[in-house]
């Protein structure tokens, strides 16, 4: 099972989820399904703007359990 642990970063870069939202352009939606990991599928360049926003890696982001 993979893991978006998009909610532990935000809050280790002291950032809101309607921050990433603009500054990514992803709506807040989207990344809200996101960061409660209800997401079955990332698209790569989804994965790119928000790790280019918050200045991470997708090790970071992702976790295999």
């Amino acid at each position: 099972m993979i893991n978006v642990r998009l909610d532990y970063v935000l809050l280790d870069k002291r950032m809101k989820l309607t921050e990433l939202a603009e500054a990514t352009g992803i709506s807040l939606n989207n990344l809200s399904v996101l960061k409660t990991n209800k997401a079955r599928a990332i698209r790569f360049s989804t994965l790119d703007a928000v790790c280019k926003a918050l200045n991470c890696t997708p090790g970071e982001l992702l976790e295999y359990i």
